[in-house]
């Protein structure tokens, strides 16, 4: 007699990480485990009875989505903090600063964040539109990339920062005609008041966790690596909130965490600082946590003119201005090389052609020294690479981690990153096509909260290269689309693989880790994906969102 199952799914077409299965429509779970694939009949035969049933007539069954570069617990707080990414424009982000204010008349901070620089004149907003709704307590305001900081008045002189403080290594203070603070703090000038914040506590941040818990869920996300972990910018370390949660079993997820590598760490500090984190590896990696990747933030922002270019900015991020990197190349190889060999997957934020190309020496370096590890290295954003770049990806095992959502030209692209590219290097942007034709690996990450966690919205993006709901704009790029399957792929396999995961597919045996959508992707037009929705999502067996 067959043993029962504690959850069959069917009715629904079934993706199974690399293709459409050509005749299963149905998934049954037992003990945390896919037990049988197939159509009805052949599942009825394995299983018999079950516990429970869900039907998604015209949905799909896929393996769960790995978010590959993501900030959950920041989203989760900042989610409870003044939020003006749903803000239209400059009066609508200066009015709802002054409701979350007014309404909150004893918070002795305002914090929060998510305002877009092209709502502004010059893309810029002032400490003086802040001092008009804020003028009684500091306010410290994270624009949408989560690079630059928006201030006020007094939240400058609480730093003591004025015409005479000069800009910090590897940061930038916008400054008026007269040399006074503008009110914007790029890159590391933002520390210069993000560390008088009060620090968000443990309780805070667990809150934060199982909130932003509950919302990667509900996008059929059942996986993530959280692409800072350590004490950074002001912001203290959580990566014991990450390891209570997987001791109490509250982390629904399974989740690594790329610890934080501080680009002010000297050379002669580099066997220090790996011993450091191979400790805290071993303190905090239990249950569905893993800590086992560093991050290293190797440039900035292209419309801070932030980013590391090989030729100069155009237009107002002119002069011979090529951005910054914030470890010189050679230190950056030792750093590479040393994390390599000590068994850490490096996690490289790297957005110009040069901080590409000085991330990929890095890890050429590494190979040199170390042979293949099978450390699963991934260089984040690539929002430019130069052409002798590509197939260097497969060359060296390394990873293209694609923010997919960025690729396309919405407003923001158009107003401020068009203008400092230049029209020919803004069309080579995001190479999404070339990387998977030199036959890189793609994983997909979010980079939320810096934009949304919903997968199929990036999806939507890299199969159109076309804003959701605008299939009138014209594409970013040519030829740099993906396939629909090699999109699914890549939000699937391709980022669970970059958390040491082999086997995220929907066979018989692989973890119960799954995403059942509300429709068949491919049933859909292309310019309609981004209107697919996680109907149910499933975490080691168990439903953990059910719309």
């Amino acid at each position: 007699m067959s043993a029962a199952a504690d959850l069959v799914l069917r009715g629904a077409a079934v993706f199974t990480g690399t293709r459409p299965h050509p005749t299963a429509t149905t998934v049954a779970v037992t003990d945390g485990r896919i037990t049988a694939v197939g159509t009805d009949e052949q599942v009825r035969a394995v299983v018999g009875r079950a516990r429970e049933t869900v039907r998604v007539p015209g949905g799909m069954i896929l393996p769960g989505f790995t978010d590959a570069h993501v900030h959950p617990i920041m989203g989760g707080v900042e989610l409870d903090q003044c939020d003006l990414s749903g803000c239209a424009d400059e009066t609508s982000t200066i009015a709802a600063v002054a409701a979350y204010a007014a309404a909150r008349p004893r918070s002795p901070w305002i914090l929060g964040g998510g305002w877009q620089s092209h709502h502004f004149p010059a893309g810029a907003p002032t400490r003086g539109q802040l001092d008009a709704v804020v003028p009684d307590r500091p306010a410290f305001l994270l624009d949408a990339a989560h690079h630059s900081a928006w201030v006020n008045s007094a939240a400058l002189e609480l730093a003591g920062v004025g015409a005479g403080t000069p800009d910090p290594a590897n940061g930038r203070i916008d400054r008026a005609p007269d040399g006074t603070p503008s009110g914007l703090l790029h890159e590391r000038a933002r520390a210069l008041v993000e560390k008088l914040v009060p620090a968000t506590s443990d309780v805070d941040a667990a809150a934060g966790l199982a909130r932003a818990q509950r919302y990667l869920h509900s996008f059929g996300v059942t996986g993530w690596q959280d692409a800072i972990v350590g004490a950074y910018g002001g912001h203290p370390d959580h990566g014991g909130v990450y390891a209570e949660a997987a001791a109490r079993g509250t982390l629904t997820a399974r989740v690594v965490g790329a610890l934080w590598w501080p680009p002010e760490t000297s050379a002669a500090e580099i066997g220090d600082r790996v011993d450091e984190l191979v400790r805290r590896r071993a303190a905090l990696s239990g249950g569905r946590f893993r800590a086992d990747a560093v991050k290293i933030m190797q440039d900035g922002v292209a419309e801070t003119c932030t980013a590391a270019m090989l030729t100069p900015y155009a237009g107002a991020c002119g002069c011979g201005a090529t951005g910054l990197s914030h470890l010189p190349s050679e230190l950056l190889g030792e750093v590479v090389t040393r994390l390599d060999a000590a068994g850490f997957a490096v996690h490289v934020h790297a957005i110009g052609d040069r901080a590409v190309r000085e991330a990929l020496d890095a890890f050429a370096r590494a190979r040199a020294r170390n042979g293949r590890t099978g450390n699963r290295h991934h260089l984040a954003h690539l929002q430019l690479v130069h052409d002798t770049d590509l197939p260097r990806f497969a060359g060296l095992g390394v990873a293209a981690n694609l923010q997919a959502v960025w690729a396309c030209r919405d407003t923001e692209m158009l107003s401020t990153t068009f203008p400092v590219l230049g029209a020919e290097r803004a069309q080579r942007q995001f190479p999404f096509g070339a990387l998977h034709r030199s036959g890189a690996r793609l994983a997909l990450g979010s980079d939320w909260p810096v934009s949304t966690p919903d997968v199929l919205a990036a999806i939507h993006v890299a199969v159109n290269r076309r804003p959701p709901g605008d299939p009138a704009a014209a594409p970013l790029g040519e030829g740099q689309e993906l396939e629909l399957t090699t999109a699914l792929h890549a939000g699937t396999v391709g980022s669970a693989w970059l958390n040491g995961r082999d086997d995220c597919r929907v066979r018989a045996g692989a973890p119960a880790d799954l995403t059942v959508l509300d429709r068949d992707p491919f049933t859909v037009p292309a310019e309609e994906l981004y209107l697919v929705r996680a109907a149910l999502t499933v975490a080691n067996g168990q439903v953990v969102h059910h719309r």
